[in-house]
C-alpha cells in the first residue's frame, strides 16, 4: 500500500498481501517446505544473503511473511518475526539478544511459564534473572534490581492474570537510561488497544494464540521491533533454532487479524459490563479489571490503552472449594486455560497457568486460591452472567 494514512481497521485487512500471478483476492497459503531456484547462481545468492527471496520454509514462506508484514504496521514496528507459539516468541527474544553474563529484570506478574522458562532453562546459559513488582517503578531502578549487565527489562501490561499495568513510557525511560532494552508482552491488549513500541518499548512479543487469532484455533507468536534486534538477532534464532509457524497457521491469523479491531471492542464492552456485575455480588471479595474506577492503575490504563481488554478475574469468597464451585457449575462457559476467544473461557491459575510456582512466588504475585480468570468472549452479556451466577449463588462463607 502507499504511504496514505491508513487508518488501524484498513491496514489490518489490505497490508501484507502481494497477490501471485493467480491474482488471488484472498491471501494464499503456500504449504511447501522449499522454493525452487531459476539457477545455481540465483541459490548461491539467495543462501548468501545478496539476493532476498525464498529459500527454505523453516524461515522463509510467502504466508508468514504476510503476517508478519501485517503485525509490523499494526504494531508501528519496523519488522516481525512469527514463531511456532507465543513461548517461542520469548524464547527467541532471550537466545537472540542475551550471552552468558547478562541479567534479565522481569516483572513478577507475568504468565506462570514464563517464569519457569526464565529461571529452570534461559538461567542455564549463564543469565541470571531478577524479578520485581510490576506496578512499583522505583522497584525496577533499585540498584540491586537493575545491574550495570541488566541487558532487558521484560513486563506484561496489563498482566496476567490480575490485570496490573506498568506505564510503558516511564519504564521505557529506566530501561534506557541504563543502557538496557525493554520488551513488553502485548497480549492481552493486541495493538488495537495498545501500542507499546509508540510509548518507548524496544520489543513486543506475542502470543498470536490468543486474540490475534481470536477464535482459539491455531498456536503462534510474534516478536515486532526493529530491523537489527529483530530483523537480524531474532530472526537468526529463528533460522537456526527453527521455531517456525507454519504457513496454514500464519493464514488463520491473517484472517484473525482483518477481524481484530472490531472483535476487541466487543471483548472490551462484555468485559467491562461482566466486571461491573461481579464488583457487586456479594459472593465476590474483589474483581480485577483496569475499566473499573476501582483498578489501582485505572487513570493509568486510561492513559495508555484505547480500551480496557477482555480480561476479568475475581476472588471468590471460600478460597479454591468456592472458586472450582463456580467452574464446575457452569454449563457454558469452557473450563480451558486458552484465553482471547470468541468463547468465553474460565481458569483457575493458581492450579493451571501459574501451578508450578512455588507457593511463596504465588503469594508474591497474588495468586490467591479463591482466584479465578474469565477471558469474556462474544456471547450475550446476560448469559455468562447467568452462567456464572449458578455457583456464585451459595459459595457465601459465614
Amino acid at each position: 500500500m502507499d504511504d496514505f494514512p491508513w487508518a488501524f481497521e484498513t491496514l489490518a485487512v489490505r497490508t501484507g498481501h502481494e497477490r501471485t500471478h493467480e491474482n488471488e483476492h484472498s491471501e494464499a497459503i503456500f504449504p511447501t517446505s522449499s522454493f525452487v531456484f531459476s539457477s545455481a547462481a540465483e541459490a548461491a545468492a539467495r543462501f548468501g544473503g545478496s539476493e532476498p527471496g525464498n529459500i527454505y520454509a523453516r524461515f522463509t514462506n510467502p504466508t508468514v511473511r504476510y503476517f508478519q508484514e501485517r503485525l509490523a504496521v499494526l504494531e508501528g514496528g519496523e519488522s516481525c518475526v512469527a514463531t511456532s507459539s507465543g513461548m517461542s516468541a520469548i524464547l527467541a527474544v532471550m537466545l537472540g539478544l542475551l550471552k552468558a553474563g547478562d541479567h534479565v529484570l522481569c516483572s513478577r506478574s507475568v504468565f506462570g511459564t514464563t517464569t519457569v522458562l526464565l529461571q529452570n532453562y534461559v538461567a542455564k546459559f549463564g543469565v541470571s534473572v531478577s524479578f520485581v513488582e510490576l506496578t512499583d517503578l522505583a522497584a525496577w531502578e533499585w540498584e540491586a534490581a537493575l545491574q550495570p549487565n541488566t541487558r532487558l527489562l521484560f513486563a506484561e501490561t496489563p498482566a496476567n492474570p490480575l490485570t496490573e499495568l506498568v506505564d510503558i513510557r516511564e519504564l521505557a525511560g529506566i530501561a534506557h537510561r541504563n543502557g538496557s532494552l525493554l520488551v513488553i508482552d502485548n497480549c492481552f491488549c493486541t495493538p488495537a488497544l495498545q501500542r507499546p513500541l509508540e510509548l518507548g518499548a524496544d520489543l513486543v512479543v506475542h502470543s498470536a494464540t490468543k486474540y490475534l487469532d481470536g477464535q482459539g484455533r491455531v498456536l503462534g507468536g510474534a516478536v515486532v521491533g526493529d530491523t537489527e534486534r529483530v530483523g537480524k538477532d531474532v530472526y537468526g534464532v529463528l533460522r537456526t533454532g527453527g521455531v517456525t509457524m507454519s504457513p496454514f497457521n500464519a493464514w488463520v491469523f491473517l484472517k484473525g487479524l482483518e477481524t481484530l479491531s472490531l472483535r476487541m471492542k466487543a471483548h472490551c464492552d462484555n468485559a467491562m459490563q461482566l466486571a461491573q456485575w461481579l464488583e457487586a455480588h456479594p459472593a465476590v471479595e474483589q474483581v480485577f479489571y483496569p475499566g473499573l474506577v476501582s483498578h489501582p492503575q485505572h487513570a493509568l490504563a486510561k492513559q495508555q490503552q484505547s480500551g480496557f481488554g477482555g480480561i476479568v478475574s475475581f476472588v471468590v469468597k471460600g478460597g479454591q472449594p468456592a472458586a472450582w464451585k463456580v467452574m464446575d457449575s457452569t454449563r457454558m462457559l469452557s473450563i480451558t486455560a486458552n484465553l482471547g476467544d470468541t468463547k468465553s473461557t474460565i481458569t483457575h491459575p493458581a492450579t493451571t497457568t501459574h501451578g508450578r510456582l512455588t507457593p511463596e512466588q504465588k503469594q508474591q504475585a497474588g495468586i490467591a486460591d479463591g482466584l479465578v480468570r474469565v477471558s469474556v468472549g462474544l456471547e450475550n452479556i446476560a448469559d455468562i452472567q447467568a452462567d456464572l451466577a449458578r455457583g456464585l449463588g451459595d459459595t457465601l462463607v459465614s
